[in-house]
């Protein structure tokens, strides 16, 4: 097995909606707001090459919505998906399998693309899409509170693609998978976001995804704004973390422009971050 981080754009959001009840004034000091008080983010994907498998954990949000859209959400930096995969040599048709954390827009915008007609096509055609029965349930009958997550454009082609395949389980950790890795499920941030927990090269590693977007999310009351059930996010954070710190898990951040992969410490105000790394220095070629 071999693993390729993939950055398939920057953008902004909100830092306040990033860190719900949490002060400004403690939430700055490792993620500084610009003048519209937005915070700096990455779209991080992982690439899993196993065998004759790709397999694509996440897409990012693609480039298929308008101009007003894209200005909205501050994009910055000149990260793609398409040149990502192409720079670690590999082309967008030969994914087999996308796997999805979750459907909210900066996950999975960019599985799906504006044809020559423009027509919306899956952007990976030979790929499998892998999706939580429960999760795509929740994200096609959205909540209001989550409704400007859901993209119709971004979840509805994946099913009528023909190339939709559920992930059935209620965890929290599902180890009978598809995939070369166990599944972590929580639902503090919405129901059945799925985490990949890899064994690799003699490491556990963890997909953090919206459980831990950023280094700056580690404290356990650092709950996002955007989260559904904030009080169960607390649960989950504190069991996740407290067990990865024990069995020495990495993990990896996909919304963190400037950390990867960390490894985590003990400390009197709780676990936080011990280094930063990248997979490819951390582990060799």
């Amino acid at each position: 097995m071999k693993l390729y981080p993939i950055e398939a754009g920057n953008f902004k959001l909100d830092g306040g909606a990033m860190f719900g009840v949490v002060p400004k004034t403690l939430w700055e000091r490792t993620n500084p707001a610009d003048e519209k008080n937005r915070i700096e983010m990455a779209t991080r994907s992982l690439l899993i090459e196993d065998g004759e498998r790709l397999i694509l954990i996440d897409t990012g949000m693609g480039n298929k919505q308008d101009d007003s859209f894209f200005q909205h959400y501050g994009l910055w930096g000149d990260f793609n998906l398409e040149n990502s995969l192409k720079k670690v040599g590999f082309h967008p048709d030969e994914i087999t399998d996308v796997f999805f954390t979750h459907l909210h827009f900066d996950h999975c915008g960019g599985a799906i693309k504006k044809s020559s007609s423009g027509l919306l096509v899956p952007a990976f055609k030979n790929a499998l899409f892998w999706v939580h029965k429960e999760h795509w349930n929740w994200a096609t009958k959205p909540n209001r509170r989550e409704k400007a997550s859901f993209l119709p454009d971004n979840i509805l082609p994946i099913k009528e693609s023909g190339q939709l395949r559920f992930i059935e389980g209620k965890g929290p950790l599902i180890k009978e998978t598809p995939f070369p890795f166990e599944i972590q499920l929580i639902n503090g941030h919405t129901e059945k976001q799925m985490l990949p927990l890899l064994n690799y090269k003699g490491e556990k590693i963890l997909y953090a995804a919206d459980l831990i977007p950023t280094v700056g999310h580690l404290p356990v009351p650092y709950v996002m704004g955007y989260d559904t059930r904030p009080l169960l996010s607390l649960q989950e954070k504190e069991t996740i973390l407290e067990k990865a710190f024990s069995e020495n898990t990495l993990l990896f951040l996909q919304h963190d422009p400037y950390h990867e992969l960390i490894s985590l410490q003990s400390t009197n105000k709780g676990i936080r971050m011990e280094n930063h790394f990248k997979i490819k220095s951390y582990f060799g070629k």
